[in-house]
């Protein structure tokens, strides 16, 4: 079976303005890091939604654990910001049962070029295939339980909630 492979925005996905000098969302660069990484996955990509994770309502957090839910797939990545990453995991563990889910960002944009995000989606889809089921975040080579992880604001780093 395929592992599912959700898109929801965040700064992975984010584009610059070299006129003005903002970020901002055109399309998911996934398929082309996909084959960039030599991926031999069988994957199937779905965009839910383009935005920054600040701006997540929880409807939007209500329409990724639907369709979590809804699809056949049983193994899932997600891109999403990482300010607010450890909100929708809590929400979907809570809600989403018998699935591998695992939530992965960057902290910089795959468009600068020096972004950790092909890193985090290398171990995001390693993951997905070797943890039991449950909702996880992966940042930086670790993986974090979905009720035990928090972004750092001061390093900027995940970690776990001691």
């Amino acid at each position: 079976m395929a592992i599912r492979i959700f898109i929801t925005g965040g700064t992975f996905d984010k584009e610059y303005n070299e006129l003005n000098g903002q970020l901002y969302f055109k399309d998911t660069h996934m398929q082309d890091l996909l084959e960039m990484g030599r991926c031999r996955l069988n994957t199937e990509i779905r965009t839910l939604m383009m935005i920054d994770s600040l701006e997540m309502t929880d409807e939007d957090r209500e329409l990724i654990a639907h369709q979590c839910t809804q699809c056949e797939e049983t193994q899932i990545v997600i891109t999403h910001g990482t300010d607010t990453m450890s909100e929708t995991a809590r929400v979907l563990a809570e809600k989403v049962k018998g699935k591998t889910i695992v939530l992965f960002g960057a902290m910089i944009p795959i468009k600068f070029g020096s972004s950790d995000g092909l890193f985090n989606l290398g171990s995001a889809l390693a993951f997905v295939q070797t943890l039991p089921a449950g909702v996880y975040v992966a940042m930086n080579g670790r993986y974090f339980h979905a009720n035990n992880v928090r972004k750092n604001k001061q390093t900027g780093m995940f970690e776990e909630v001691k």
